[in-house]
């Protein structure tokens, strides 16, 4: 393997992305450097006045088949991919000469399958087969030859080569970059293709969005990655008119209010604090909605994230000027808004568009070895779906608030139990090790604000035990998926005590 810094003799460019290419191939014409090239970039190179070699004139084979042969030839991929220290004399026999530099980048297959009118036979034509080859076999023969992939990389290259050459560690981290970029690629054209829900194989094609200061604490390193085109309501498309950048905690918090808040399609308002929901309210209007969501747990808001489904106005703006809270999240913000925002400067605002419902999809999480895969939770229900159980039938206020309550409970931290009135929660308990400590908890955080409540539960009540801490707390109804063996002691305690219990027939568990 060759370690030493290499010199860069001819270079062979074929791009798709453009950018910077002229300012690049200009210095490495100034710098001596033969350029071979195809296509559009030769034409792109040489009415720029910039000298250039076609790769069909320096095989002496045309580009054909409407252009899917041109660089898979041995002139080339021997150029490319010969050792200079042992494959010399085979080189000098078939009159083939060394490709010290492949500069790279790939047909836009992930752009053109984004288009919604994109036909099955538009999307093959877009599958690059011999600029794949090429990155390939330039990162293959690392001790050699230099590839180029990414237009953010060109500066520094033309630097090394106006130096010594340029150096093996340069020359690994680009071949790194290369094998990456064409496994991202592959990766999104195997899901295109791919038409089983569970395959025997994944690829996941993510490519990095950002770096971030740290992970979940500061001594942990940290970066975010992102789909390839991905132009949904997300995070990490919103447009952040104000702030530092977001953290890595601030990413996992915002994403889980976002989530949250497309349950709903009334105005609502969504708080969570440490990805858990402790504020959510809908209502008539949007200030109504974010008054009742800050009032359920002011303390808890504090520091935490606020996430709004309609225009962030003047109003909404004052009231979250007078407390400390991390990030704003709406569609948009008005004028007068910003303008007061401004003296807040470390607080973020996020812009995300119009928000729309959940829709189906996979969801992922990594465990020490592996990868464990599901559907996300986009299940919902209406009246229709929920059976009453006791012999005291719930109102249909009751009803709307379970409903309400339903929404909620899945985004939070199991073992949840949830306990709203009139659309907003009153009180959280999440992520407790048993259920009847979580009714506990959210009875304690609901501060006295029980009466005419419901109460919503992740998962069934194995035991009586959590009824029986709901005599005299004046919750009026409950709503729950029911499935234990002792559902008949459950529904006997409600009875006791004069609460209505709904069954919904599925658990909403969130770990």
């Amino acid at each position: 393997m060759n370690n030493n810094p290499t010199k860069i003799k001819r270079a062979l460019l074929s791009v798709s992305n453009k950018t910077g290419l002229i300012e690049f191939a200009k210095e490495l014409s100034t710098l001596g450097i033969d350029i071979l090239s195809t296509g559009g970039t030769a034409k792109t190179l040489r009415d720029a006045g910039i000298p250039v070699t076609d790769v069909s004139m320096y095989t002496g084979f045309p580009e054909i088949m409407d252009g899917r042969v041109k660089t898979l030839h041995p002139k080339i991929h021997g150029g490319i991919l010969g050792l200079r220290d042992v494959h010399m004399n085979v080189a000098i026999s078939h009159d083939i000469d060394w490709i010290d530099l492949v500069v790279c980048n790939l047909y836009p297959f992930s752009e053109t399958i984004q288009k919604p009118d994109v036909t099955f036979d538009t999307a093959l034509e877009n599958i690059d087969i011999g600029g794949p080859s090429m990155i390939r076999s330039a990162a293959k023969n690392i001790g050699w030859v230099t590839v180029l992939v990414d237009p953010n990389d060109y500066s520094h290259v033309i630097d090394e080569i106006k130096q010594d050459g340029i150096s093996f560690e340069t020359r690994k981290r680009l071949s790194a970059k290369a094998f990456g970029h064409t496994a991202t690629y592959d990766a999104i054209i195997h899901g295109y293709f791919n038409t089983e829900k569970f395959s025997d194989d994944v690829t996941l094609p993510y490519t990095k969005h950002s770096d971030l200061r740290y992970g979940e604490n500061p001594h942990q390193d940290a970066c975010v990655y992102k789909k390839p085109n991905h132009t949904g309501c997300s995070i990490l498309n919103a447009n952040i008119l104000q702030g530092k950048q977001l953290s890595y905690n601030n990413i996992n918090d915002a994403d889980g209010a976002l989530s949250l808040l497309k349950e709903f399609t009334e105005p609502a308002c969504v708080i969570v604090k440490h990805a858990n929901p402790c504020g959510v309210a809908t209502g008539d209007n949007l200030a109504d909605a974010f008054r009742r969501a800050y009032e359920a747990d002011p303390l808890s808001a504090f520091g935490g994230i606020i996430a709004l489904n309609r225009p962030c106005t003047k109003d909404i703006a004052e009231a979250i000027c007078a407390f400390f809270c991390e990030i704003v999240i709406a569609p948009t913000f008005h004028a007068d808004a910003l303008s007061l925002f401004v003296q807040k400067k470390n607080l973020r605002l996020l812009e995300v568009g119009i928000i729309p419902p959940h829709f189906p999809q996979t969801e992922y999480r990594f465990v020490d070895g592996g990868l464990l895969v599901q559907d996300a939770d986009t299940k919902t229900i209406s009246t229709a779906d929920v059976k009453t159980m006791t012999k005291k039938q719930p109102t249909e206020a009751e009803i709307r608030d379970m409903l309400f309550a339903w929404k909620v409970v899945k985004h939070m931290k199991s073992n949840a139990i949830l306990i709203a009135k009139d659309n907003t929660t009153v009180g959280v308990g999440v992520g407790q090790v048993s259920r009847v400590d979580a009714v506990d908890l959210a009875i304690k955080k609901s501060a006295g604000k029980l009466a005419d409540a419901i109460l919503a539960s992740d998962a069934f009540f194995p035991f009586r035990d959590s009824m029986d801490k709901l005599a005299g707390t004046n919750i009026t109804a409950i709503i729950q998926p029911g499935g234990s063996i002792k559902d008949e002691e459950v529904i006997a305690a409600c009875d006791e005590h004069g609460i209505a219990m709904v069954f919904t027939g599925f658990r909403a568990f969130k770990h």
